[in-house]
């Protein structure tokens, strides 16, 4: 079970365990306002796929988040995208911008040489924390994404290349 150890938080590979905490941390409201059914994502979390991968973020042995990468392993387009979503109660403390910063570090290291992520364009909190880690605006994606309330809302592309990590 892979394990990247970060500055001050741990990312490891999401085992069974985790399930009740990661279905916890999906439904607060402020995640789910963005993530939509916790069920229907703990449960994707967990499938077995090439090129993806979910970790949960520790902090002092404890789940606060979880973030995943998604790669793609086509040599002439070699890249990964992350997601990420770390338990209200711990925004605010730069977990979230050092678990961000250590996988980057890591698929970076795996050789990958672009990294994109995709927040709701509304997601202010979110594009702040991904700026300060050095991802830099690529365009909206327009009614991107249908919100849990059935409406859709717009995306907003960011991408990181190698070098630019922050």
């Amino acid at each position: 079970m892979p394990i990247i150890p970060g500055a001050r938080v741990l990312l490891r590979t999401i085992s069974a365990k985790d399930r009740a905490r990661v279905r916890e941390i999906l439904a607060t409201p402020e995640v789910a306002r963005w993530w939509g059914d916790p069920d229907h994502e703990v449960d994707g979390l967990y499938d077995v796929e090439a090129g993806y991968t979910s970790y949960v973020i520790e902090l002092d042995g404890e789940v606060v988040g979880i973030i995943q990468s998604c790669e793609e392993l086509e040599p002439q387009y070699h890249h990964a995208g992350i997601d990420i979503s770390v338990h209200p109660d711990f925004h605010g403390r730069g977990l979230g911008t050092d678990a961000l910063r250590t996988l980057a570090r890591h698929l970076f290291d795996q050789g990958h040489h672009r990294l994109t992520i995709d927040p709701a364009a509304a997601n202010e909190t979110a594009i702040a924390v991904y700026t300060k880690v050095g991802f830099r605006p690529v365009g909206v994606m327009r009614d991107y994404e249908r919100a849990p309330d059935g409406t859709w809302h717009d995306g907003l592309l960011m991408d990181l290349l190698a070098g630019e990590l922050a």
